[in-house]
């Protein structure tokens, strides 16, 4: 299992999902059967749906915001479309808005997946159903489905690049290299991390890796509220402590915003620019990439995401079963929450034209 999955084993999973707690895709019932809720038959056309969504931290959540509006929308949906950019008491406030206004759906971009329990079993009381939308929700029996990219994929995309390119400037190791996590409030943080980890650890223990501050473990690499200036000014700390007489080969990001801000502060300090990851295809990093300066991201096509997340909605409002494609993967700490994962695509400069070819704004950035 994955994280927070890999902290229960095979026969707890089996034995929360028997007691209740989670759902397999084929029992052919509904979040609102379960609870004696108006779910399990569907609800009218014209509902309210909720969309719950974080801080505008990248181009992908500022984008969602109007896909979400705009699809709700034409699929014949009340949409109530909320950034909390104050924080997690905004949300937490949005949320029972959303439950007193009568939302049959609440969608959550979780901002700290583990303080909205009490708002999601008021939503659950009242007959909702709750989806979390590309972050997992944690600790709570209140989500019924999880929709999102695949994000343990992502992180191995992300240490295998790191390989790669490393191995492309240099043939053989070691490799001097240092590690960045994301928020320690989002759940995806600690997926994205393990997920390279996988990749990189065998390799750090064999000496082709040398991690040259010995920071390996993710509370020591996380990035506060996935902000540019923290992974700027740590990166700054790492590269005067430890690289005076040394280069750096690579560097695990796990965003591109995070990654803008390493390598700004790599050529602040007149070092070579190492191999840098990235993830979310922010124009400005894919205009990196095909300079040959940010070495990789990864495309989430956010476009895809919120239709999957639509195609949910339509799907339970019509009283049927959505599509889940992982029943087994995504342990909240409380349930194994049904998931519909998408993949992700590992995106370089050799196979950008390819990867953004539907995409109208990227694909005009590869020729």
């Amino acid at each position: 299992m994955r994280t927070f999955t890999k902290v229960l084993g095979v026969t707890a999973v089996a034995a929360l999902v028997l007691a209740g707690c989670g759902r397999n895709s084929d029992t052919g019932t509904t979040p609102g059967a379960s609870n004696g809720g108006s779910a399990a038959a569907g609800f009218p056309a014209n509902a309210l749906i909720g969309v719950a969504l974080p801080q505008k931290t990248s181009e992908n959540w500022v984008l969602a915001e109007q896909l979400f509006k705009d699809g709700l929308s034409a699929a014949g949906f009340q949409g109530d479309v909320q950034f909390a950019n104050a924080g997690v008491s905004e949300q937490q406030n949005q949320i029972q808005a959303m439950v007193t206004k009568g939302a049959k759906v609440i969608v959550v971009g979780a901002i700290d997946g583990s303080q909205l329990g009490s708002q999601l079993k008021a939503a659950k009381d009242a007959g909702a159903i709750v989806i979390a939308y590309d972050r997992l929700v944690k600790n709570t029996n209140a989500v019924d489905y999880y929709v999102a990219y695949d994000n343990f994929k992502v992180g191995e995309l992300q240490g295998q690049a790191l390989l790669d390119g490393m191995a492309k400037k240099k043939a053989n190791g070691p490799y001097n290299i240092e590690l960045f996590a994301g928020s320690p409030d989002d759940a995806n943080a600690q997926v994205f991390f393990d997920g390279a980890m996988k990749v990189l650890k065998p390799k750090i223990a064999d000496g082709t890796l040398k991690v040259v501050s010995g920071q390996t473990n993710f509370n020591q690499v996380v990035t506060q509220a996935w902000k540019g200036e923290n992974a700027q000014r740590r990166m700054d700390t790492l590269l005067s402590a430890n690289y005076t007489n040394a280069d750096i080969d690579g560097v695990l990001s796990p965003n591109d915003n995070l990654a803008r801000s390493i390598i700004t502060s790599v050529k602040a300090a007149g070092k070579p620019v190492p191999v840098v990851t990235g993830q979310d295809s922010e124009v400005e990093s894919v205009k990196s990439i095909m300079a040959g300066v940010q070495y990789s991201t990864i495309n989430k096509d956010t476009r895809n995401l919120v239709k999957d997340t639509i195609a949910m909605v339509t799907a339970l409002q019509k009283g049927q079963q959505p599509k889940v494609n992982d029943t087994k993967s995504y342990n909240n700490g409380v349930k194994v929450v049904p998931a519909n994962l998408l993949p992700p695509v590992i995106v370089t400069k050799e196979n950008a034209a390819e990867a953004y070819a539907n995409d109208p704004t990227l694909s005009a950035l590869t020729k």
